[in-house]
């Protein structure tokens, strides 16, 4: 394939008739395969924590142990698991975020600020971290590729 047909391949008519080389189309898509991306991975990282609660991967202890079934921590452990799904696949996004910010900021200030300022000695880095995440969440929501937009642009 030489150069001119290598342009003419990566070029695209635009709805005016006017031409353009793809770039951006790339531009604007990576922002949101990007935020798929961090949504994906926050999603599954954050339900690796919840499911401890439930007695996988350490459980509680470290031994396996889990939480003692319908009391409060082990509904925690629910709606953690339920939120990190909700996130990974990009439905409800916004109030599930919230929810789990709001959370998190709980668990810091009532369990790890006690034990000093720094969440870095008071082991509170991640909920302080988790809290932020699920906030700008919140703020931005769950972006093209996700289960939200598909819902809200069908209601449309």
């Amino acid at each position: 394939m030489s150069t001119i047909d290598t342009t003419r391949a990566l070029t695209r008519r635009t709805t005016d008739g006017t031409t353009d080389s793809g770039a951006t189309g790339i531009r604007e898509a990576a922002p949101q395969l990007v935020l798929l991306a961090f949504r994906v991975v926050v999603g599954f990282l954050y339900s690796l924590h919840a499911v401890m609660g439930f007695g996988l991967f350490g459980g509680v202890d470290g031994a396996g142990t889990g939480l003692p079934p319908f009391t409060l921590y082990w509904w925690v452990s629910l709606v953690e698991l339920v939120g990190a799904v909700l996130v990974a696949i990009g439905l409800y996004v916004r109030p599930t975020g919230f929810l789990l910010s709001g959370m998190m900021a709980f668990a810091y200030f009532a369990m790890h600020l006690p034990q000093g300022w720094n969440p870095i000695y008071n082991l509170g880095e991640p909920a302080a971290l988790y809290s932020w995440i699920f906030l700008l969440l919140c703020a931005i929501g769950g972006g093209r590729y996700s289960l939200d937009h598909l819902r809200t642009r069908r209601a449309r």
